[in-house]
């Protein structure tokens, strides 16, 4: 049996069939953004609709990034031993019946619930792309491809709100959920396109009862931690950055809210750089020099970012040049951490691709919540978070340095 972490498979395949792959497995990987950016435009409407304040809408935020978490750790281990189609098409089906709970929703507490139910299933396709990546590729062109799916999927945060704005110029917020489940159905027959990457000589033996035992393998397994913590204190100030800006924007710096949409946009432009550069020089600097490179850039763009909001140095400009900096790293960091990660796991990439997940977007959840923690009316909060996530990051990498 060949080491997968070792062999190339996709030299196998077609040029065709790889690029039919990538849009499927972009639209996947794009389903957090999707289900989240689309809808924001609509929270006034919504909580007007429901006559609640905006603070009971944004639940809504938090009870899908929870969803979403700790659906992967259900659906990474359960694909390593179905293989990834089954599992992806019914996580599209309970994303699909979520959406559309959330267009009937008759009151806030149950547009929260059903959000939940929504994430659970929408949770399926980033974990499971990740993994059918590691399926087909060794670990450095596994890198390269995941930056260009990652470059499919910041199309996102781009569009998202946009289209969101149009949907509301002709019909209610409701119709945005409806979208969402046309979304699902479209994505169904995308999976039905790809080929099954796990064939059954390669999945994990034993019933679905012990797919815990899979986590104990993985978790013990100090690289993938190494690993992991890169992008997730990375990740934490990520969210910390999303759920900051527009108070640090809009409210402190009074910039307008249309502008504000640009400057969200430049950082995903950013992004998708970092994400390009990284595909090309990937094969010939190697994954881990490149990901020690952004946690550097991630730590000192932090630690900037700190100083300026704790003593207001640079003003406005203070906080978006090292942000673009932070943010941008992110093409450099979690495409590579990622790589590395699942390099080890090739008969447990699923569960190993959950952890990830689960990993950084539970440092979201944790770096929201801290930062209403400590919110006192400044962005200094913000810069705090952030800074202490870069530096973090920069330690991690480090260490995992060591292991490596």
């Amino acid at each position: 049996m060949p080491d997968f972490g070792e062999a190339e498979t996709a030299g196998r395949r077609t040029r065709a069939a790889d690029i039919v792959l990538l849009v499927v497995l972009g639209a996947l990987m794009a389903f957090a953004s999707i289900s989240t950016d689309t809808y924001l435009p609509a929270f006034p409407a919504i909580a007007a609709d429901f006559g609640v304040d905006e603070g009971r809408i944004q639940l809504t935020i938090s009870s899908y990034l929870i969803g979403f978490s700790l659906g992967q750790l259900v659906w990474g281990p359960i694909s390593d031993r179905l293989g990834r189609r089954g599992p992806i098409g019914a996580g599209l089906v309970l994303f699909m019946a979520g959406s559309m709970g959330c267009a009937l929703a008759g009151s806030a507490e149950g547009l929260i619930l059903w959000r939940l139910l929504q994430a659970l299933g929408a949770s399926a396709g980033p974990v499971l792309a990740r993994a059918m990546v590691r399926d087909l590729y060794a670990r450095e062109r596994a890198a390269e491809m995941l930056s260009t799916l990652m470059l499919i999927m910041a199309v996102a945060p781009l569009l998202g709100p946009i289209v969101g704005g149009q949907i509301l110029l002709v019909g209610s917020w409701r119709a945005i959920f409806w979208c969402l489940t046309a979304v699902g159905g479209l994505s169904v027959v995308g999976v039905l396109m790809i080929d099954e990457t796990l064939p059954v000589e390669r999945r994990g033996r034993g019933r679905l009862a012990g797919i815990w035992k899979s986590y104990r393998r993985v978790l013990a397994d100090r690289r993938l931690i190494g690993y992991a913590a890169v992008g997730g204190f990375y990740y934490g100030g990520a969210f910390a950055y999303i759920a900051g800006t527009p108070f640090a924007y809009i409210d402190y710096y009074k910039v307008p809210a249309a502008a504000y949409g640009l400057l969200f946009a430049v950082n995903v432009i950013g992004l998708m750089a970092a994400n390009f550069a990284n595909a090309r020089l990937v094969a010939r600097l190697g994954s881990d020099r490149i990901l020690r490179v952004g946690a550097m850039v991630v730590a000192l763009s932090g630690v900037a970012l700190a100083i300026d909001a704790g003593i207001g140095l640079g003003g406005l400009w203070g906080l978006t040049i090292p942000l673009f900096f932070y943010f941008s790293a992110s093409g450099l960091i979690v495409a590579n951490s990622v790589a590395g990660a699942l390099a080890a796991f090739p008969r447990e990439a699923g569960a190993a691709s959950a952890v990830l997940g689960a990993v950084h977007y539970g440092a979201g959840i944790f770096s929201a919540a801290l930062l209403g923690w400590l919110a006192d009316g400044t962005p200094w909060p913000m810069g705090l978070v952030i800074g202490v996530g870069g530096v973090l990051s920069l330690a991690s990498s480090v260490v995992l340095g060591r292991e490596v």
